[in-house]
């Protein structure tokens, strides 16, 4: 110990200094890597007490604060804005930039959920036909695709739409099934619609009878009448009731599994490059130093300082004791690490939660906190009384 290098009471920044020299070349970084040279070794003991550290490892101790604030700030804003990120470009960068809530990545989503519905989507449906059989009742569509549609033997058929359906109850007003039919030709013709059988229940009816009238038919379709419907289990297509005669065809669309499945494929950026993917590309650069306000550089010099502290811990634990003129002394190295080491998790856990309570959904409640707090408070002035 006796042969470390002791501060010397001053120091000169120069370019080059710090490890990575990310902020070196900004003037306002240069000039203050010197005042915390100073802030910190004042703090750790100078000139009372020696401290065994060189200028060039308090240097490093100030850009790692800075980076240290920087990385938190990001992450915060990350966080917070990500939904509206994804799928932006890489392109530039985002550090200065007035992030705008917008609903693209929802509505990419539910273009997902819109395939499977049958509304929307980006997966593509094919239209396919199939010949009933007199007698056949359950159809293989697995083969029914590998025969017809050239589909690869490892690919899978996905039925999304079978037209298998009656005629709509709108065009059966007067069907016999249900009785009581109502005819009114000849008004029909006085107001010309001889041709079109609803259309003068539109005019002399509410509407509401109509629909009552659609519900009837449907019921005596369901009751009555035999039920054309089907059932698809594993790509298995039974039909009801059973064909009794050839030359029967129903129509259906599908679509193929190794197409629904491809992510490229049913990405709505279409596999494009350069463009944020997860949370590790998201275009935040190195902070601009000289644009951090007073605040948040007080964060970073005692972050700094919590940085030199363990630093010069870490030196002086090299020796447990060192002799002195008639006797030994023993360093505080312990002291030094566990005091640097808790006040840094201290200002970062202090950070995170200001960055919190920055973020969009917090500052939202608190608007809606104050709103409700104001109107309580507009309840309780009296209201004047005007006389005419």
């Amino acid at each position: 110990m006796s042969n470390a290098v002791i501060w010397p009471g001053s120091s000169s920044f120069y370019t080059g200094s710090t490890p990575f020299g990310l902020y070196d070349s900004d003037p306002a970084f240069a000039a203050d890597a010197d005042r915390v040279a100073t802030y910190c070794t004042r703090k750790l003991g100078y000139p009372i007490m020696d401290v065994e550290l060189q200028d060039i490892q308090l240097y490093s101790c100030f850009e790692e604060a800075v980076s240290v604030y920087a990385q938190e700030l990001y992450h915060a804003k990350i966080k917070d804005n990500y939904l509206s990120l994804e799928g932006s470009p890489t392109s530039s960068l985002l550090n200065n930039t007035v992030v705008v809530p917008s609903l693209n990545s929802i509505i990419n989503l539910s273009d997902t959920y819109g395939t499977a519905a049958g509304i929307g989507g980006t997966t593509e449906w094919y239209t396919g036909s199939l010949s009933l059989v007199a007698g056949q009742q359950v159809y293989d569509m697995q083969q029914w695709a590998m025969a017809t549609a050239s589909m690869a033997a490892n690919d899978k058929i996905v039925l999304q739409r079978i037209f298998f359906e009656g005629n709509p109850a709108i065009n059966q007003y007067y069907d016999p099934y249900i009785g009581g039919s109502i005819n009114y030709q000849g008004s029909m013709e006085n107001f010309g619609w001889a041709s079109y059988s609803p259309g003068l229940n539109f005019v002399l009816f509410p509407i509401y009878w109509d629909i009552a009238r659609i519900q009837e038919i449907e019921m005596s379709n369901k009751v009555r009448r035999s039920g054309y419907s089907f059932e698809i289990i594993n790509n298995k297509l039974r039909i009801f009731p059973k064909p009794e005669t050839e030359g029967l065809t129903i129509w259906f669309n599908y679509s193929l599994k190794s197409e629904m499945s491809n992510i490229i494929a049913n990405s709505p950026y279409n596999g494009n490059t350069g463009l944020i993917t997860n949370p590790s590309n998201v275009p935040y650069g190195k902070i601009t130093y000289s644009q951090i306000n007073q605040p948040g550089k007080q964060w970073i010099y005692e972050y700094a300082l919590a940085l030199a502290s363990e630093l010069l811990g870490l030196i002086r634990g090299k020796y447990t004791t060192i002799n002195i003129p008639g006797d030994e002394t023993t360093l505080n190295s312990a002291d030094l690490i566990a005091k640097g080491k808790e006040t840094q998790n201290s200002l970062r856990e202090q950070l995170r939660a200001d960055f919190e309570d920055m973020s969009r959904q917090k500052q939202l409640e608190r608007k809606q906190t104050e709103n409700q707090t104001l109107s309580e408070t507009m309840n309780q002035i009296p209201m004047l009384i005007y006389i005419i």
